[in-house]
């Protein structure tokens, strides 16, 4: 505490003081970012997202033109690394960069608003509480990997403190500095509309419900739309034709199609029992997210916020309900990001529970128990975060390929596990480019058959009457015209066939676990590795064991574990199979390192 007070009472001006501390929160989060942050390829969609960087491709919707064209700026400088690493500390930097705004953000908001009874404690209450954020998970998972929240983290912090300096000031240049970072973000992630319901509130609040406020918003309208516009990349760079063009945004139709997300509608509000298990998993993944101490302080915060200044208390409660009820109404499974917003809020208020605390009664062991407090996320969610020896998606995409002869085509559904992962290394790092990887689900998608036949000409040229049909079945879908989904199924069903059917007297076939039987049920699988090659007789089946290589999976998750079930089932299907053809030794073998995988599991 001492040192503390000497450092403030340094001649230096407040508002420069708050400028460095600001900085080393900064400095000190990316410090523990690089150190934590992935060496490699991660899971879902981090394959999928460096590779449109480097090749300045579309992503998938909402197409993320200005983390695209970010990434692929940054990944041009020369830091003598992986250009993965390289993607992956732009993460790191972009949400270092966000705690600077946010510490801005509580000084400013509360100097505004309340009286300021001791400059120290409200730095050190400023101080504690961003790194109360910038350690809890959701938040420093984002900065680890290449992910397209660490922008939208970032944009979370300048949107924050540029409304309330906005709401402050009332100058015009600030608002239209809001306003044109604000397109910007919209221009990064459409959830920037949760923002929504706390602006105008507050909005209003200060400047009235009148036509004086609406003229304002005119204003704003021209540094919304030139932030916006970074949006003009996805039809432009479309009409380039890259491998990796995603919905293919080309005409104003394909455009609103992909940057509304529209392929994503049916998981919103799909049902009431939805609701109740991501409400559930938000509340019960709480605690682990800011540790137990912090939430007594954070419940604190809510009754002081409440009676020192009501419109600030229902700017930060409406920040909260709006992202738990979109977020809640969202049936996928890794939905913590979604929930940033919410996590935004709990580090706002346990800012304003710990300036009361402090406040009342402050002595050096108060402010060491706080300290303490909020540092303890860093330690605690260190081990679930940290990525450094990660390499769980990277192994286990080698050892596909490695499961796979020369010039094979793998139909899979392993999005997350295999096929975007894949696209890194085929396309950036060149390894088994003679491998055909075709995603079974985005074959449902018209847009993906101009992917296929950039990449692969001669097996579209084959199956392409069957393409035709399936994608003249496929156009009321796509048009929102009345539609025959068994109609379309059975299109779809004839074309993937005709991809084993015209390829397999020339190439070998593998299909991954997940793919339904039905789709290959005049033929005889047999397991080779992680998949099974398909054969169209018994006279020309052939059994080569495949053993693995991977590092060890430190980090559990839902992911590194459902690779070790992998090759847990892998290693199972092959015994099987080798005690079938009497092949006693590699049977044992296969059941030993069966043994292996269970005992990590």
């Amino acid at each position: 505490m001492y040192i503390l007070k000497i450092f403030l009472k340094m001649n230096l001006q407040i508002r420069n003081r708050e400028n460095i501390i600001a900085i080393s929160i900064s400095v000190f989060a990316f410090v523990i970012y690089f150190f934590t942050a992935s060496r490699t390829v991660s899971f879902i969609d981090a394959g999928e997202l460096a590779t449109v960087s480097l090749t300045l491709g579309i992503a998938h919707p909402t197409g993320y033109p200005l983390f695209t064209i970010l990434g692929n700026l940054w990944s041009k400088l020369p830091l003598g690394i992986s250009k993965i690493f390289q993607l992956n500390l732009l993460s790191s930097l972009l949400c270092s960069l966000s705690l600077f705004f946010f510490f801005k953000f509580l000084i400013f908001i509360f100097k505004n608003n309340f009286k300021v009874k001791n400059e120290t404690i409200l730095i050190f209450s400023a101080t504690i509480s961003t790194l109360l954020l910038a350690f809890s998970e959701t938040f420093w998972q984002q900065s680890i990997i290449i992910e397209v929240y660490s922008l939208h983290i970032l944009f979370i912090s300048i949107l924050l403190f540029q409304f309330v300096k906005f709401i402050s000031t009332k100058k015009l240049h600030d608002g239209i500095l809001f306003a044109f970072f604000l397109g910007l973000s919209f221009a990064n992630h459409l959830t920037t509309i949760l923002f929504a319901p706390a602006f105008l509130f507050l909005f209003f609040k200060t400047f009235g419900f009148n036509k004086n406020s609406f003229q304002k918003i005119l204003w704003f309208i021209i540094p919304f739309v030139i932030g916006l516009s970074v949006y003009v990349y996805l039809p432009l760079q479309a009409k380039n034709s890259p491998t990796y063009n995603w919905g293919n945004p080309i005409d104003w139709e394909k455009f609103l199609r992909h940057t509304s997300g529209k392929q994503y509608r049916g998981w919103f509000f799909s049902s009431i029992e939805t609701m109740k298990i991501q409400l559930k998993y938000f509340f019960s993944d709480l605690l682990k997210e800011f540790s137990y101490v912090s939430i007594p302080i954070v419940f604190i915060g809510v009754f002081q916020l409440l009676k020192k200044s009501k419109s600030i208390f229902i700017f930060v409660l409406l920040l909260f309900l709006f992202c738990i009820f979109y977020s809640s109404n969202y049936d996928i499974h890794d939905i913590d990001s979604y929930f940033l917003f919410a996590y935004f809020s709990i580090a706002i208020l346990f800012f304003f529970g710990t300036q009361f605390l402090l406040e009342k009664n402050y002595s050096n062991l108060k402010i060491a128990i706080f300290s303490v407090i909020g540092i303890v996320p860093l330690f605690a969610n260190y081990l679930n975060v940290d990525e450094s020896k990660n390499f769980a998606a990277e192994d286990y995409t080698k050892n596909i390929f490695s499961s796979v002869e020369k010039n094979a085509i793998i139909i899979s559904y392993q999005w997350d596990f295999f096929v975007s992962p894949s696209y890194y290394f085929q396309e950036i790092e060149n390894l088994r480019k003679d491998v055909i990887v075709i995603d079974k689900e985005l074959l449902r998608r018209s847009w993906y058959f101009n992917y296929l036949k950039k990449k692969y000409p001669e097996v579209v040229k084959k199956s392409q009457k069957e393409i035709d049909d399936f994608l003249e079945s496929l156009k009321p879908f796509e048009n929102d015209l009345p539609f025959d989904g068994n109609y379309i199924e059975q299109f779809y069903q004839k074309l993937i066939t005709s991809f084993i059917e015209k390829n397999i007297d020339e190439k070998p076939i593998y299909i991954s676990p997940e793919i339904e039987k039905e789709y290959v049920k005049n033929y005889i699988l047999i397991p080779s590795g992680l998949v099974f090659r398909v054969f169209k007789s018994p006279n020309e089946i052939t059994f080569t064991p495949k053993f693995f290589e991977f590092r060890p999976i430190e980090n559990k998750g839902r992911l590194t574990n459902s690779i070790l079930q992998f090759y847990s089932k892998s290693y199972k299907n092959q015994a099987k199979f080798s005690s079938q053809i009497g092949d006693t030794i590699n049977t044992k073998k296969f059941l030993e390192k069966l043994n292996e995988i269970e005992t990590i599991e």
